[in-house]
């Protein structure tokens, strides 16, 4: 409410007033001309015209307006900041491993299985029946590429004797760790052990598949597999 109070009984200054005030304001006008000094007010002058009229706003309407003015801009604020919100997830939100029992890896199979060990095989199928042409084919590469280190005994020498190592290990196991020895030596606790005993890193022989698979009939052979 927009009230305006007259220093003097004017008339024309009056309806000059009310007019430039409706102009520029276009709320409810009501014209008092007693009305409580503690205002706040501003002056506007007016040519032509010797004695200034004074145009007074409530202080109550004021404080009513700053409220109204306050509630507007918060919540222009808010719906300005709920509206660039995103529904974001994490970049990395496949399965994570954690070190702990049954630790897995995306495919659901274990990151590390000691039966096998680190390596490309999985399941290496033999025949109950000795195959006589690999077992002799890996007998060569034996000669050339480990008896310097292994004896076909239990005794060590270099490293350890391979009696009785296809009873001990699965197939994948040996076939992994002749053709992976340096990944199986990193992680496999058996292996690791034996290094512990051996003192001596094996070297990689960098193996063949097929020279692998001969020298595992050959270890048959040698653990009395006919």
């Amino acid at each position: 409410m927009i009230n305006i109070m007259f220093i003097q009984n004017n008339k024309l200054q009056e309806a000059l007033c009310i007019s430039i005030i409706k102009a520029l304001n276009r709320n409810f006008i009501s014209t008092k001309s007693n009305l409580s000094t503690k205002v706040s007010m501003f002056m506007i002058e007016r040519i032509n015209l010797k004695t200034p009229c004074k145009v007074i706003l409530h202080q109550q309407k004021i404080q009513h307006m700053k409220k109204i003015l306050t509630i507007s801009l918060l919540a222009l604020i808010i719906a300005s900041c709920g509206g660039n919100k995103e529904n974001k997830t994490p970049e990395n939100s496949g399965p994570i491993s954690n070190g702990g029992e049954g630790n897995k890896i995306e495919n659901g199979n274990p990151a590390y299985d000691p039966n096998r060990g680190e390596g490309k095989f999985k399941d290496v199928q033999v025949d109950a029946k000795l195959n006589t042409t690999m077992a002799e084919a890996g007998s060569k590469t034996f000669d050339v590429k480990c008896s310097s280190c292994h004896k076909l005994t239990d005794e060590k020498l270099v490293g350890p004797g391979w009696l009785g190592v296809t009873q001990r290990r699965q197939n994948a196991w040996i076939m992994n760790f002749i053709t992976n020895t340096d990944e199986m030596l990193n992680k496999d606790p058996e292996a690791q052990a034996q290094l512990e005993i051996c003192l001596v890193r094996m070297p990689n022989q960098s193996l063949s598949d097929d020279e692998a698979r001969n020298l595992l009939e050959f270890m048959r052979k040698n653990d009395g597999v006919k």
